[in-house]
């Protein structure tokens, strides 16, 4: 297989496919069998988008659910991007926020590359456009020196761009959106020229709210982005499965020889996080003290699938409670201090005195 960047290495050997790459026959089943209505540019009709990130059936193929949760959620995303505002995803770490964008631009324009990562040292060039100096020392400002930049990429392609941690990025860089948004024109004021985005174009920003007051956007800004708020899943059997399908296709990934972990174990890893998220024990008994990190479903998958690399390499390839004691330490205890001193407590006032649990327990306490 030929990458975008031109090498010709095999699919197989890429540790994570981009989504238009790896769900590609999910993709052209859909498109063969679309029949609906299609904005201008986008590979797919918008119902054929949600279906491919929810899951349905088509006549000659299943198609796998990238998003377990809210379908109306994910229905006002993908039709905010076939209207003139641009996407913002917003919620706590872990709700999946990259994950939906990458799929719904790899859907929508068969290309989930153009992509700005957010940080507190993201420039405007990297915005707007830059200069290749070696041309422009040699030819002085034209078309042929300048360097597009994924957004400038996506206005003249007419596909979606992508802008992570919108919020990491300062104020007077988040505020070069607003012309591109608005007048959806770049304007290149050093050769007197602009850049006009073809039908097609948006954006699909992601932010984190724990980053509030970080860089806030301002007013102008906010207003051209319609916000999703990707909540954490509803229930408990909701987030199992989600954490059973993403550590299972992460360890085939990886090619880790090791059985995938049992619904069992990862319903006892799933509680956890729930219960210490929450504050709360699952039956609402006993209120327990949080700890300073996020708990999210992204750090539960982390844990279940360092417990299946664990289970492989130094033990009988079948995950244990020992397997998984090491990542639920790390995923706690992140201040030394007091999330030592929270999980101390959750495992002899609850871990403790639930039954079948004795051996997550123990394993535990020999961790601290």
């Amino acid at each position: 297989m030929t990458t975008k960047n031109g090498d010709t290495t095999p699919g197989v050997s890429v540790l994570r496919q981009h989504a238009e790459d790896q769900f590609k026959h999910e993709l052209e089943a859909l498109a063969a069998a679309d029949d609906r209505p299609r904005p201008p540019n986008w590979k797919l009709s918008p119902w054929a988008v949600c279906t491919y990130l929810l899951g349905g059936t088509t006549p000659d193929l299943e198609i796998s659910a990238k998003y377990i949760g809210n379908r109306r959620l994910m229905e006002i995303a993908v039709t905010t991007l076939a209207t003139d505002r641009a996407l913002l995803l917003l919620g706590v770490p872990g709700t999946a926020k990259t994950w939906v964008a990458e799929h719904l631009a790899a859907a929508i324009s068969g290309n989930s590359t153009l992509l700005v990562q957010g940080t507190s040292g993201t420039a405007e060039e990297q915005i707007r456009y830059g200069w290749n100096y070696a041309l422009l020392l040699a030819k002085g400002p034209s078309r042929e020196a300048l360097t597009a930049s994924p957004l400038m990429t996506a206005m003249n392609q007419g596909s979606m761009a992508r802008i992570e941690e919108l919020t990491r990025m300062p104020s007077d860089v988040q505020d070069t959106l607003i012309t591109m948004l608005s007048e959806k024109t770049l304007p290149i004021p050093e050769l007197g020229d602009e850049v006009q985005a073809k039908k097609g174009f948006n954006v699909i920003a992601t932010a984190n709210n724990r980053d509030k007051g970080v860089n806030e956007l301002s007013s102008a800004l906010r207003r051209r982005f319609n916000t999703v708020i990707l909540p954490t899943p509803d229930t408990e059997d909701e987030e199992v499965e989600i954490v059973r399908r993403r550590s299972e296709s992460l360890g085939k990934a990886l090619e880790i020889p090791a059985e995938p972990a049992s619904v069992d174990e990862i319903r006892r890893i799933v509680t956890i996080f729930r219960e210490l998220r929450d504050g709360k024990t699952a039956d609402g008994k006993t209120k327990l003290k949080s700890p300073t990190g996020t708990m999210s479903t992204a750090e539960a998958i982390s844990v279940v699938t360092n417990g299946l690399a664990l289970a492989a390499h130094f033990g009988d390839g079948t995950v244990r409670a020992a397997d998984m004691a090491s990542g639920i330490l790390g995923a706690i205890v992140k201040d030394p201090v007091q999330d030592q001193a929270t999980f101390k407590e959750y495992l002899e006032t609850v871990v403790k005195e639930r039954e079948g649990w004795k051996d997550l327990y123990r394993a535990c306490r020999e961790m601290i």
